[in-house]
């Protein structure tokens, strides 16, 4: 599709703004390298590293079992990403945009709201799981701060007031600029990731192998069978990157072509993923060798070495690593969403503005409120409604649309448009929603139903295309 297609030329002050147009190719900067950042990022924080270390120890399963479920992942959720972000690469534009194809020009801001929601939440959670990073350096070079509120003492405070600015003085200079940061921080991770698994095979030496065998042998206090177990594993590591699965074209929109996409989501996933377990399964077999007990957190790890420069290099390491994926999963797409809600009056700037106030008093009262109150339940209960508009974006585009659009009639409130359906809603893609939701939300709070927690969001996911499959429209018109 040539950049003339993409060109609004009539549009709805109420639908559309520069940061939801189409971006032209000639626009578009992002190559193979810089989807692979994106999973790097994603997958490289504390909660990246600590999960994959614990399925080595929870479930009973052989390691190599392990090994097979976490790559199996891999290759699933890059098929997912493939699928969602081909449109975007198409045509450039952004998730909240691209579900108007299926929910309607109106109905997009419901799926959009939620993500919104989510995301802003968990932004100010990792915002304050990027500080403790800091915490951990200032501590170390200044000492523990005497003073308390709400939980935290001054030093945290600190911390989490210099965070919560880096993010929002970073994402303000634009996407360009957040793209040298996550081209620089995947990296950098990966360096010093290797760099204290080769410390930690050094210093175990000759019996960390042995150890390694030990972790292989299974364990863990897991009941049901190993085809249960692996099926748990994998569903629980696709579950990890759910939230960046559904608006992935709020990135593939800057990729230059369909194939640079495929390529970054072939090394950044089952190839990056397997690779980074395999150097948590070292650490934590060494940790077992040097400490007596396998740790699963590197905060844990760096704080038993006891080491000023360790501590140094780690906190940075942590920090840039948190902020990564904080931008990728909890920044990006909500500033798109609310962009969306209102796009006359809030621009992709403002909409990340608002992102980082709200989640300033969330990652502030994490500690000593919102932690206590169970609230993270509702929240994954929200991921969890999500989980069906997946399948409704694919089979809208690849069965019902056939992988064609009209740019302009997504930026049209014509009652005749091809995305008006019923005054704006595509009320039996909200049938098929809240059939599928159902389910979803049932693995999160019927405890019955608990066992499909982990992967009770790609079945929802699946039950939301074959609903909205059985229910769905003929489209109006042939492009």
């Amino acid at each position: 599709m040539d950049d003339k297609q993409l060109e609004i030329t009539h549009h709805d002050p109420l639908l559309y703004n520069e940061d939801l147009a189409p971006l032209k190719h000639k626009d578009r900067h992002w190559g193979w390298f810089e989807i692979f950042n994106v999973w790097s990022n994603d997958i490289q924080s504390l909660f990246g590293y600590t999960l994959a270390a614990s399925l080595f120890l929870s479930y009973g399963l052989n390691g190599w079992a392990v090994m097979a479920a976490i790559i199996l992942a891999g290759f699933i959720v890059m098929v997912l990403v493939n699928l969602s972000g081909k449109p975007s690469v198409k045509y450039g534009i952004p998730f909240p945009v691209m579900i108007r194809s299926s929910m309607g020009v109106r109905g997009a801001n419901f799926p959009a709201l939620l993500r919104a929601i989510i995301g802003i939440f968990w932004y100010g959670v990792q915002t304050y799981f990027a500080s403790t990073a800091v915490t951990l350096l200032l501590t170390a070079l200044f000492g523990q701060s005497d003073s308390e509120f709400l939980g935290m003492s001054g030093t945290a405070w600190l911390s989490f007031l210099l965070v919560w600015v880096f993010q929002i003085a970073l994402f303000w200079q634009g996407i360009e600029k957040i793209t040298v940061f996550l081209n620089w921080a995947g990296p950098l991770v990966y360096a010093v990731m290797l760099v204290l698994m080769l410390v930690v095979w050094y210093q175990a030496g000759d019996q960390l192998l042995p150890a390694v065998a030990t972790i292989f042998d299974g364990g863990g206090d897991y009941q049901g069978s190993d085809v249960a177990a692996f099926s748990a594993i994998v569903g629980t590591m696709v579950a990890y990157f759910a939230a960046v699965v559904i608006n992935f074209g709020d990135f593939t929109r800057f990729v230059r072509s369909e194939r640079q996409m495929k390529i970054g989501n072939f090394v950044g996933l089952p190839l990056n993923v397997a690779f980074f377990s395999f150097i948590a399964l070292i650490i934590t077999a060494g940790t077992l060798v040097l400490f007596g007990e396998a740790l699963t957190n590197p905060a844990d790890i760096v704080d038993r070495v006891d080491s000023l420069p360790l501590t140094i290099v780690a906190a940075l390491t942590f920090f840039a690593a948190t902020v990564g994926i904080n931008l990728v999963a909890n920044f990006i797409p909500p500033a798109y969403d609310l962009a969306n809600l209102f796009p006359k009056v809030i621009s992709f700037r403002i909409g990340g503005l608002i992102t980082a106030v709200v989640a300033f008093f969330v990652g502030g009262l994490w500690v000593a409120v919102i932690s206590q109150m169970g609230i993270s339940g509702f929240v994954n209960a929200l991921g969890a409604i999500v989980a069906p508009f997946y399948g409704i974006i694919v089979v809208d585009y690849y069965l019902i649309k056939r992988q064609s659009l009209n740019m302009q009639e997504l930026f049209s409130r014509d009652p005749e448009g091809a995305y008006f359906y019923q005054s704006g809603w595509n009320k039996k893609a909200m049938i098929a929603f809240a059939m599928a939701a159902v389910f979803s939300v049932a693995t999160v709070w019927v405890p019955a139903l608990s066992d499909l927690n982990g992967y009770g969001w790609m079945i929802g996911a699946a039950l939301g295309g074959v609903f909205y499959y059985l229910l769905a429209p003929k489209p109006k018109r042939q492009y």
